[in-house]
């Protein structure tokens, strides 16, 4: 049994497919399975069952798979140990983000660890939290950037910021030379939300429960319409077709006059949402993480109160 055979067998329980597993692994279909049958033999089970145009894992081949999935990322934090006792900081750090934080945290964040940490260049990567959240466990991101609350995990996680959510109207809306606006307010009018997937969705339905009753007649919301980004939604608004809930961080400035949109903060308690890093217990690197924290406390992100660094839990 190889690490090369593990690697082999877990790329293709992942792809569900001999040949794009091949690929992945940069060899040729007929290399990767003869390699698996070998393992298979040597086991003296079946991993995976082939036919059809998916593989798919036996009950066996899944613990096996798991079980293999531990062993290369043991075998990762070995190099990472050996990397880490000549600088945890050199070398590249997989990062991941949720998209509604990436595009306002991303660009003054990557520019501090230019300037910090030079020698530590970011992989970036923009994701749904459960996906950032998998491809932590298997060990294709170092760390990753997202917001309270989060599915159970066995992670470590230090918190970043919190960052309170604001009202986006028309110009012309009635609400816009409003000071602030009670979150119940907001079960009359027309909504705009991001689609399923996105944590801020749910953050906001927090706000307002009323919005995930929408589709019943006589209930919640009059209307509400889904879009597949902030940007698109906050468009949407200005264009008049109803009201959203933005992070403060997306609102560059509250009182521009020359703009299309109104913004208008909660009435207090506001909400808002606490944004964390997280990364797996088996990462070695920790002077690597507590740079990134760094370089996130440098950031100016409008609105957003930046919160002494907590200790890992």
């Amino acid at each position: 049994m190889t690490l090369t055979e593990l690697k082999y067998i877990v790329a293709v329980a992942r792809a569900k497919h001999f040949g794009h597993a091949a690929e992945s692994c940069f060899v040729a279909q007929p290399t990767l399975s003869v390699a698996i049958k070998k393992l298979e033999d040597e086991l003296g089970v079946t991993l995976f069952e082939r036919g059809g145009s998916e593989v798919s894992v036996t009950p066996v081949g899944a613990q096996i798979v798991a079980q293999a999935e531990r062993v290369l990322e043991q075998t990762a934090a070995i190099k990472e140990l050996a990397k880490q006792n000549k600088d945890p900081l050199a070398g590249p750090l997989r990062l991941g983000v949720i998209y509604t934080i990436g595009p306002y945290l991303l660009p003054p964040l990557v520019k501090n660890l230019i300037d910090n940490v030079p020698q530590m260049p970011l992989v970036l990567q923009e994701n749904f939290t459960v996906k950032l959240l998998e491809l932590l466990r298997q060990g294709e991101l170092d760390a990753a950037i997202m917001a309270l609350p989060l599915p159970d995990h066995g992670m470590l996680m230090q918190t970043l910021y919190d960052e309170p959510f604001v009202v986006a109207t028309p110009r012309t809306h009635p609400w816009s030379k409003r000071r602030e606006i009670p979150a119940d307010d907001l079960k009359a009018e027309t909504m705009l939300l991001l689609g399923s997937g996105h944590c801020f969705r749910d953050q906001v339905l927090e706000v307002c429960p009323e919005m995930a009753r929408f589709s019943s007649p006589g209930n919640g919301m009059q209307r509400t319409f889904e879009g597949s980004s902030l940007e698109t939604i906050r468009h949407m608004v200005a264009s008049g077709i109803g009201l959203t809930v933005l992070p403060r961080a997306s609102v560059r400035d509250m009182e521009d006059p020359n703009g299309m949109l109104s913004f208008v903060p909660f009435s207090k308690p506001a909400p808002s949402r606490r944004v964390v890093i997280v990364w797996r217990k088996s990462f070695t690197r920790r002077a690597a993480i507590e740079a990134v924290c760094n370089a996130v406390a440098q950031c100016d992100l409008p609105g957003v109160d930046m919160l002494a660094l907590e200790k890992a839990a």
